[in-house]
């Protein structure tokens, strides 16, 4: 069989630049029987091979055609993870047009102010839920002609409307475009180029409304060299390939996710698995047992979190066991995280005894038992929780990039893994730490080309010499890792001139199992502050356990022994930090915070402005006793 790496350098010559159709083609064309996709139908996993895979996009190619889509046109996406979502996503790639996706979660408001940014002209609605969002604005986005829909239930009422389309019957359009214009998708791969911008990423928007960077091929490839081929980031400097299993269930309008689903698929050949859903993940995990691992703090902490839970609600005899495991797991996951992630001969000898009783069972039902790498990114993350997972023997490596620069920046390579730190830089692109501002900045292919249609705010993200400012301050770490500070914006200035990190106190707080989300308020305030919002899960079962009944969420949060409780949790945090860093008063917020009220971005950040208006008299309370 042709190696991956052959692959991805000698893409087939008619194939103009390596896009991710173009090695698409290249894994059915060497190994066409080969497993490609999974995804559960009617609970039993469904095989998609290679040579399936490529007909389906290569149909879906000619049915965009089909549809009158032209090279530089916007094709937008707004579904689960499924197959059709990087389907169409390689075929507008194919045909030199445009991918742009939205979150599962955007409500209609948010969805028409993308589509009307981008201008999409086919759209592709996954059910009627987000059907009829699109419906709700269609009056105002005039570049739209037609709306694919991939489930087929509760349409009943756009039967009539000529704008709908089902995937089904875009594929057959698609077969019937392809018998009259035979090699027309061929032809436009073939003149692709490194600069054509293959999608759109917007932006979460956290102080203002999303932008659509610009990712071309060219960055795409950079990418997959860099993140992808680089020598060190797997055991042994084996890169990922066909036996590899991926779980992808981050939306893939994210460019964590589309890095490390879509684009691993199209370079390495990894076999993706698709999660029925977000709530369905821990089951998936444990049917896959994924071999590479990516997730974001979030769902990082909430895995930590179930750990306890299950070890606190076990049998008498098999607490004692878990405790006992949880601290050999702390004592190997120090040992580790000191020896850049390799074992020790301590680390060894109680892996030899705890594995076998506690470890494996345990990876094996959260899913982990045989992942050789991990990662986590997107935000920050407390080093506790990484300590933790290294200890039992899942291998967490943390990250970083943007968007704007193809998430090429730093890497926590194997054996040389620093906890506490985003890794080193990768070998060979410009980085810099601003030594004025303490910014970290980007110089190299991956540098995105410019937000759409935002001159001037694509301008504010370069330096006069052409470096990409990141908005991230950072430092150094024996002169080879960088830590990341907070965000510029983030920082807190208190009225005594003390510039504190807010993101380091918050994540201190949320390795707890019983906080979710946490805020540190002080900025131009004599001391610190905070708005915490519980675990509803954990928080619950611990009510339940001491007798405590309970509702809502609300009355929950509202309840003296568990403001105790989190109290606790303060006091801990606050051992860890200088006295101007600690909390003074906090208040638990008294509702879980949701994307659609506008309290978190599309990937569960928190909006700190808005929760400031939101909570302004919880935060007044605290500061008028």
């Amino acid at each position: 069989m042709t190696s991956t790496a052959e692959l991805t350098e000698s893409p087939p010559v008619d194939s103009g630049f390596p896009t991710v159709a173009a090695m698409a083609r290249s894994w059915a064309e060497k190994t066409p029987d080969a497993v490609a996709m999974r995804e559960k139908d009617l609970g039993i996993w469904q095989e998609i091979t290679w040579a399936e895979l490529w007909e389906t996009i290569r149909l879906a190619a000619h049915g965009l055609l089909a549809l009158g889509v032209q090279p530089g046109d916007r094709v937008s996406i707004h579904s689960e993870d499924r197959p059709e979502w990087i389907i169409l996503d390689f075929a507008t790639v194919a045909i030199r047009a445009i991918t742009v996706g939205l979150y599962p979660t955007n409500p209609a408001a948010e969805v028409e102010y993308i589509l009307s940014d981008c201008g999409s002209v086919v759209h592709l609605a996954e059910d009627q839920e987000q059907a009829d969002k699109v419906m709700e604005v269609i009056h105002n986005l005039p570049d739209l002609r037609k709306i694919i829909h991939v489930e087929p239930r509760g349409f009943r009422a756009y039967r009539d409307d000529d704008r709908f389309i089902f995937w089904d019957d875009f594929i057959e359009l698609g077969r019937q475009h392809a018998e009259a214009n035979p090699g027309a998708v061929e032809r436009l791969m073939a003149e692709a180029k490194p600069d054509d911008v293959m999608t759109l990423v917007y932006t979460s928007g956290t102080t203002g409304p999303p932008k659509g960077a610009m990712l071309t091929n060219d960055n795409f490839a950079f990418c997959v060299d860099q993140i992808i081929n680089v020598d060190g980031r797997l055991p042994g400097n084996r890169k990922a390939g066909p036996d590899d299993q991926i779980l992808t269930y981050l939306p893939l309008c994210h460019v964590a996710e589309r890095i490390f689903s879509a684009w691993h698929l199209a370079s390495r050949g990894t076999v993706l698995n698709f999660a029925e859903s977000i709530d369905t993940v821990q089951q998936n995990l444990r049917e896959i047992q994924p071999t590479l691992f990516f997730a974001v703090p979030r769902i990082w902490e909430k895995i930590h979190a179930t750990i306890f839970i299950k070890g606190r609600d076990a049998t008498f005899f098999k607490r004692v066991w878990f405790g006992l495991a949880m601290k050999a797991a702390s004592i190997i996951g120090r040992e580790r995280c000191d020896n850049g992630g390799l074992d020790t001969p301590l680390s060894r000898v109680l892996n030899w005894i705890f594995y076998p009783l506690v470890f494996r069972a345990l990876k094996e039902r959260i899913g982990l038992r045989r992942v050789r790498w991990a990662g986590t990114g997107a935000a920050a993350i407390a080093p506790e929780v990484i300590r933790d997972f290294i200890g039992i023997g899942v291998p967490i490596h943390e990250l970083y990039g943007m968007t704007e620069n193809s998430a090429v920046a730093t890497h926590n390579f194997w054996g040389r893994n620093k906890v506490g730190t985003v890794g080193e830089p990768y070998p060979g692109i410009g980085f810099r730490i601003d030594p004025e501002t303490g910014e970290i900045q980007t110089k190299h292919r991956g540098n995105f080309k410019g937000y759409w249609n935002r001159p001037e705010a694509t301008a504010e993200m370069f330096t006069e010499d052409g470096w990409l400012k990141t908005g991230d301050v950072g430092e150094w770490v024996d002169g080879t890792h960088v830590k990341i500070v907070d965000r510029i914006k983030h920082i807190i200035i208190t009225s005594g001139g003390k510039n504190i990190s807010p993101s380091e106190i918050e994540n201190s707080l949320k390795t707890s199992p019983y906080v979710k989300e946490a805020m540190v308020i002080g900025d131009g305030r004599n001391y610190l502050t905070a708005l915490i919002g519980i675990e509803f899960d954990t928080v619950g079962d611990w009510a339940t356990r001491h007798g405590i009944p309970y509702t809502t969420y609300r009355d929950l949060s509202e309840k003296p022994e568990v403001i105790e409780l989190i109290q606790k949790v303060v006091d801990e945090t606050n051992k860890k930090f200088a006295r101007v860093e600690n909390i003074r008063k906090f208040r638990l917020l008294p509702k879980e915070l949701d994307h659609e009220d506008g309290e978190l971005t599309a990937t569960q950040k928190v909006k700190r402005n808005a929760i400031e208006q939101m909570f302004s008299d919880l935060i007044n309370e605290m500061y008028s006793s």
